[in-house]
């Protein structure tokens, strides 16, 4: 999956509400504290770390690339 940047960078949190994979910001930042978000291969445990393009983000079997 592929997410156009539209700014010069989105949240984690508002990524994963943004494509739909969570049903809430608060879901999306409990998925990020437990540990089960990866950027760029390293689990991710800033709810608004910064994803600029480049970066690759994954949860569960959902892969993104950030472009």
């Amino acid at each position: 999956m592929k997410y156009e940047l539209k700014d010069e960078f989105i949240e984690l949190y508002k990524l994963l509400k943004v494509l739909d994979l969570v049903d809430s910001g608060a879901e999306a930042k409990m998925i990020i504290a437990d540990g089960h978000v990866k950027r760029n291969g390293e689990i991710e445990l800033r709810k608004r770390a910064k994803i600029v393009c480049g970066d690759t983000i994954e949860i569960a079997d959902v892969k993104i690339e950030v472009v």
